[in-house]
């Protein structure tokens, strides 16, 4: 109890520590008592409705859509203020040194009245980017989705397949969804790609079976014409929900893997199957979670039993720590996995083709989007749905569409 009375006091100065300086640059500002305490008041309601659903249901959090929307706002007003943090608290050691410059050298001392103010009015402005930003994401920025393409060559790649498209969804996390309208425009989309497979890699719940079932008649309406394959996410086992009793968790995980097939997915738990096309064949392989640090049920080694090293293969494989520590330098060669687990952190910034950051790419080599190594490639999916944060800020749901061609690798 001790230890968390004292992450309790520490997070709390925190807290005050960003308050007051955030508090600075708005009563430089303005005079107005309503406004200031308009101010005051909403940081209490934002704090005071996340500590209160932290504290209510202390172990399954990220089911929850209270905590969800808890946590979206703490960070919408939170962010911006540690901006204002930074320049404000900036500005008082520019004037302790400007200070200690001007007792040194009182004849060259330069003043610049109305700075404060000044520097308030700028901090505001960069504060209001992110507000705006975390506003947008949680409103509309999670049903943007954002289709994505990619064509990868291989020389290998048997004649049937050159040109097979592939669409790769991941993370539905169905507890989250609130919009039905949203979801079936994002559903919509996906079968507008017409591919020809439908590739789902894990994650459709939070936590629950039940989360799922008011989406069943919709997401069961997609369709591919050589088959639609899916795996089990680190979500599926229910791992991060207190359970009355083991046996209902037990229970619940089959009533997950029920799911599939309800939806016309074919669940490949450590399993392959063969995609034959005009006489010729290509391994799909599909492992339960393996992450480094979560649950590690996938066996890679089991599931290929039975394949030839030579046959192309694409690895369907939840988390991309997998590949990184596992995969990508297998002398059994996987061509092609695909992956997601890491949303992108659901929160980043991104300009095609120049620049891509998100702090998930400190916890994650491969986090977002196309890698390759040793000729072998892996696509690490953003998510279709979001979880634990309500919203989406720059890094948009995904839905990838690969196409396969034959000819020399372009890794």
């Amino acid at each position: 109890m001790s230890r968390i009375i004292t992450n309790i006091l520490i997070i709390s100065a925190i807290i005050l520590f960003v308050e007051f300086y955030a508090f600075q640059a708005l009563k430089t500002i303005t005079k107005s008592r309503g406004i200031k305490w308009s101010w005051v008041i909403i940081a209490l309601a934002v704090y005071i409705n996340f500590f209160y659903t932290i504290f209510s249901t202390p172990r399954s959090l990220g089911q929850t859509l209270g905590f969800q929307y808890a946590s979206g706002f703490l960070l919408m007003f939170l962010i911006p203020k540690a901006i204002l943090l930074i320049v404000m608290f900036g500005e008082d050691i520019f004037r302790v040194f400007q200070k200690l410059f001007s007792v040194m050298s009182p004849s060259e001392t330069i003043s610049f009245p109305g700075r404060r103010t000044f520097i308030s009015n700028i901090a505001l402005g960069l504060a209001a980017i992110p507000f705006v930003g975390f506003l947008y994401g949680i409103i509309q920025g999670r049903y943007n989705y954002k289709v994505l393409k990619y064509e990868l060559s291989f020389e290998d790649l048997p004649e049937a397949f050159d040109g097979m498209t592939i669409t790769q969804i991941s993370d539905i996390h169905s507890g989250s969804f609130t919009n039905k309208d949203k979801i079936q425009y994002g559903v919509d989309l996906i079968n507008e790609q017409k591919s020809d497979l439908i590739l789902f890699t894990g994650d459709m719940v939070n936590n629950k079976s039940d989360e799922m079932l008011p989406w069943i008649d919709m997401f069961k309406t997609l369709e591919a014409p050589l088959g639609k394959f899916s795996i089990l996410g680190n979500h599926d086992y229910g791992d991060y929900v207190q359970w009355e009793t083991e046996e209902a968790k037990v229970q619940n995980f089959q009533d997950i893997k029920n799911l599939h097939p309800k939806l016309g997915f074919d669940l490949l738990l450590n399993e392959h199957r063969y995609i034959e096309k005009e006489g010729q064949k290509m391994a799909l392989i599909g492992i339960e979670n393996w992450g480094k640090g979560f649950n590690q049920s996938g066996d890679l080694e089991l599931a290929s039993n039975g394949i030839n090293k030579e046959d192309f293969k694409i690895l369907m494989s939840h988390d991309p720590s997998h590949w990184e520590y596992k995969v990508k330098q297998d002398d059994f060669n996987y061509h092609l996995t695909l992956s997601g687990h890491t949303h992108g952190l659901q929160m980043g910034i991104e300009i095609p083709g120049f620049f891509k950051w998100s702090p998930s790419q400190y916890v994650y080599k491969q986090w977002a989007g196309l890698y390759n190594e040793f000729g072998r490639y892996i696509n690490v999916n953003r998510g279709f749905g979001y979880h634990a944060f309500p919203g989406r800020v720059g890094i948009w749901p995904e839905i990838t569409v690969i196409t396969l061609k034959k000819g020399p690798n372009n890794a």
